[in-house]
Order: C-alpha cells, then sequence, then structure tokens
C-alpha cells in the first residue's frame, strides 16, 4: 500500500508463501502491491537489514576524557557505582553538566560487559517431593505491630518445603537462637506430619554471635542432634551467601507483605495480647499454604515418619534464689515467691517463656525478659504480689528500689506514683502506693483499681486510700446467714428408751 513501509513481519510472510505461491498472489496475502513484490523479489533482505545503522546525532561528551580517565577507574575499582564516577569526573571538569549521566551509566554498563570481571553465577536446582526443608528467621518490625499498647520488635522464625512451597511460620521474641530454631522447627514438622530428608538453615550467625569455642561447639552438637532425632540431614549454606538459601530467602519477602497486607485489611496492628497475634499469623499462612494444597498432599506423602515423642527446646540451667527474692539470668532480673529464698531452681530457657522446676516439680513460668543488646542494659521481670508482704513492712524501700519501674503491674500505677511523689512528702507517698498495690493482690482488683486510678489521674486529684479500701473490702451484706438449730436435750432421753430387740 502506498505510503507504508514494508514490515518485517509482511516480509517474512511473503517469502514462505512464495514457497508455494506467485509473487501476486503472495503479496495479496502479505498485505502489500505486486509492484512491490517484484521490487522485494530483486533484493530479499529484510527492511531492518536494508536500514543503514544511526549515526552520532551529536558530539560525543566523553570523547577526551573516556580512554584516558574514566577507563583506568573503573578498572580499578570494578564495584564503584557510575554515579561515583560521574561526581569524580565533574570535580575535575566542572564544565560537563549532569546531563551525562544516562550516557555515562550505558557507557560503563557497555565496558564492563566485555571487560569486567566475571560474576558470581546462580545455578538453577531441581527439587524432589520430601527432600528438602529450609529454615531462616527474618525481622518482621517494620509491620509496626503493638502489644497491649506498647510497639512489638520481633523476628519470624520461616520453615519452608522446597518442592510444595508448605510454609510455617513461629513468632519470635528474641531473634535467632538455638532455642527458637528447635522450637519453631519442631512445631513445623509435627504441623506438617512428617520430615523431610535434609534441613538447612543459614549460618545462625546470630545464634553463635559472642559465644566462645565451647558453647558454640555445644552448639552445634545440640543442632546435629535435634536433626539426628528427626532422622535429617544438617546442612547450612556458606555465611554471607544468601542465595544458597534462596528457596526461603525469596519467600521472606512475600511473606512480609502478605502480613503487611493483611494487618492493613484489619485496619489495625494492634493485638491484646502475644497469642492474639500468632493466632493472625497463623491464619495468614494457613491461607497462603491453601493455595498449594495439591503440591502439599503430594509431598506429605514422600516425607519421613515422625518419632514418638519431640526433642528438648529448650536451654537448662539451675539458678540459686537471692535473698532479693529472686535470681539473675542473662542479665536479667526474675523474681519469685520470696518462700523460695535460699533453694536452688532447675530453669527452662524458652524463646519467650522461663519454666520453674524444684526436683520434678513444676512450681511456675515466668515471661522471659531480655537486655538490651545495643547498650548492655539489664531489665527485670518483677511480679509485686511476690515481694507485697515484705514491701508493707518496708514501704520506704519503693522509692529507691532498683526494679521500681517494673514492680507496678499497669500504667496506671506507675503514673499515680509519680503524681504522689510530686505532691506528698516521701514517706506517705511510699506508704500509700504500697497499700494500693495490697489491695490489688488482697482483693484481686487489679484492672478495677487501675481505672479509678486514671479517672482519678484524669480529674486532677490524688487517691483516696481510705475510700478504695472501703469501696473493695467484702460486704458483710452478701454473706450468707446460718442458723443454727440446736435440738431439745430431752430428745437424748428418748434415745433411752428405743427397743434394740434381741441381740443374735
Amino acid at each position: 500500500m502506498p505510503g507504508r513501509h514494508v514490515t518485517d513481519r509482511q516480509m517474512r510472510l511473503y517469502m514462505k508463501l512464495r514457497l508455494t505461491e506467485t509473487p501476486t498472489i503472495a503479496a495479496a496475502k502479505a498485505g502489500f502491491s505486486p509492484a512491490t513484490a517484484y521490487r522485494l523479489e530483486a533484493d530479499r533482505r529484510l527492511a531492518c537489514e536494508r536500514k543503514a545503522p544511526r549515526g552520532r546525532r551529536r558530539p560525543d561528551p566523553l570523547a577526551g576524557i573516556w580512554e584516558a580517565e574514566i577507563v583506568p577507574i573503573i578498572a580499578a575499582a570494578p564495584g564503584l557505582r557510575a554515579i561515583a564516577v560521574l561526581e569524580e569526573i565533574r570535580r575535575r571538569h566542572p564544565e560537563l553538566g549532569p546531563s551525562i549521566r544516562r550516557t555515562l551509566e550505558r557507557r560503563i554498563r557497555a565496558w564492563r560487559a566485555l571487560h569486567g570481571p566475571d560474576q558470581e553465577v546462580i545455578f538453577r536446582q531441581v527439587h524432589e517431593p520430601g527432600r528438602l526443608g529450609l529454615s531462616d528467621f527474618t525481622k518482621a518490625d517494620h509491620l509496626g505491630v503493638a502489644i497491649a499498647g506498647a510497639p512489638f520488635k520481633h523476628s519470624l522464625y520461616h520453615f519452608r518445603l522446597a518442592y510444595s512451597g508448605f510454609e510455617h511460620v513461629h513468632v519470635v521474641l528474641g531473634g535467632e537462637s538455638y532455642v527458637a530454631l528447635a522450637e519453631g522447627l519442631q512445631n513445623a514438622l509435627w504441623a506438617l506430619g512428617g520430615a523431610p530428608v535434609e534441613h538447612r538453615s543459614d549460618s545462625l550467625s546470630a545464634a553463635f554471635r559472642n559465644l566462645d569455642a565451647d558453647a558454640a561447639k555445644d552448639l552445634t552438637i545440640r543442632y546435629e542432634a535435634l536433626c539426628a532425632h528427626y532422622g535429617m540431614i544438617p546442612s547450612r549454606n556458606n555465611r554471607g551467601i544468601a542465595h544458597e538459601n534462596g528457596a526461603i530467602e525469596s519467600a521472606h519477602g512475600h511473606l512480609k507483605q502478605a502480613l503487611a497486607d493483611a494487618l492493613l485489611l484489619r485496619g489495625s496492628a494492634a493485638f491484646e495480647d502475644l497469642a492474639a497475634y500468632r493466632r493472625f499469623v497463623d491464619e495468614i499462612v494457613s491461607r497462603r499454604n491453601a493455595r498449594n494444597a495439591k503440591r502439599i498432599d503430594l509431598e506429605r506423602a514422600a516425607l519421613k515418619a515422625l518419632p514418638d515423642r519431640r526433642t528438648h527446646d529448650f536451654e537448662e540451667v539451675i539458678v540459686a534464689v537471692t535473698s532479693s527474692s529472686g535470681f539473675r539470668l542473662r542479665k536479667v532480673f526474675y523474681s519469685v515467691p520470696s518462700r523460695l529464698i535460699g533453694h536452688r531452681l532447675r530453669v527452662r530457657l524458652f524463646d519467650d517463656r522461663l519454666d520453674l522446676f524444684m526436683g520434678g516439680t513444676h512450681l511456675m513460668s515466668l515471661s522471659r525478659g531480655r537486655a538490651c543488646p545495643a547498650s548492655g542494659k539489664h531489665d527485670s521481670v518483677v511480679d509485686y504480689r511476690h515481694i507485697i508482704h515484705s514491701l508493707r513492712k518496708k514501704p520506704m524501700a519503693l522509692m529507691n528500689l532498683v526494679y521500681r519501674d517494673k514492680l507496678f503491674p499497669r500504667t496506671a500505677y506507675s503514673r499515680t506514683f509519680d503524681q504522689l511523689v510530686a505532691k506528698a512528702p516521701a514517706r506517705t507517698a511510699c506508704k500509700i502506693m504500697v497499700e494500693l498495690l495490697s489491695l490489688a493482690h488482697d482483693r484481686a482488683c487489679e484492672a478495677e483499681l487501675a481505672e479509678l486510678l486514671e479517672a482519678g489521674l484524669e480529674a486532677g486529684r490524688l487517691p483516696d486510700l481510705g475510700a478504695l479500701i472501703a469501696r473493695f473490702a467484702p460486704q458483710i451484706a452478701a454473706l450468707p446467714v446460718v442458723t443454727v438449730r440446736f435440738p431439745a436435750l430431752s430428745t437424748y432421753d428418748e434415745l433411752r428408751s428405743v427397743n434394740l430387740g434381741d441381740v443374735a
């Protein structure tokens, strides 16, 4: 057709039709005139082949400095970014403008393709069902989750099967550690119902950090024993080579994006407690697994059977309870009932809790605290119920108590004490505060009392201790009235006249 160029596609179609058709018919089917067909018969090159290459339309801005200055720079420092080269060249030649950036980037990219160093090659792998399971940790602070009104900094333990994409996620409070790995891995295997042939993790560099040689060796032995319990072959990728764990590293981003989207749809990232957040994460992961249900079922049939029981997913240490009614472990002070002073306890250290034993008897569970890794500041996990009976005898001890800020069970109590100290003598403030804590303990009214204290703070008044004690005092009228009726004494005389008959 006049006014329109013959495209490469039309030319290829014409040449194919010419194998069986005449030039006129082939031209009609290809969409151009017979005259064009006879002209193309003399020159069967494609349009792109007949087109002369485009020459430079403007002077080369790098003509005088490319070989003399830029090539030596990028040859000496292969990892140097193009923007850094641009800044250096413009410093040497102020007359050059920033518009040469794209030209410089293209030229450097082309030079490195021809003369640059060899790059690392990624070898794609074929995964067999039931062969490989992978574990890794990933930070999740950016999700902005809040627990009970406080920002929740945490990590996620992520387990994944390479073939089917089955995932299991466990919320971790303390970051990368053997305890978190053991607990999360065993939860994943028992939820899956089987174990793969090989388990791969990263180098666990965070778990080994700050450990001496003996402790690191012990950690390695425990990890190998954990895998042996489930009949798995332990393996690790090389330190700093994340793509060797690519089957799970790439899934981290998708997982965290799915959680971020679910939080936006939920309308809030605030949760009442840790259990509620863990249920939320489990629900999102189960939806992702539902998409791969067929492949998961296929791989589940190829997994190895689980042993009869789980193995240890905790560390065990022995601690002594001091006269402070507590013990110190990993730079954290934990309070316990004072009746345990002087005793030695066996502590099972989990990622989120401590289980205390005396001999074989389980005493209690405590929330796990952690010292600040950046500053090394110690932490305290204190329950006021453990020491309130002694604190009532020495209320002034509250003023300079080492763990005073951790003693108050709710924010309202802490704010109340600050107001008492500001507006009353120290002795009076400590006396009232200790009595309030004692009231919350004795009458089991911690939450309700906190609401009343909060309301008083909003109104700008100090708590009335007498009124609060009267409010939470037991109601006498509510006690049942028991009437005891005593029988008349003559009734006992009648018992003597009863005829028992002949005794056999």
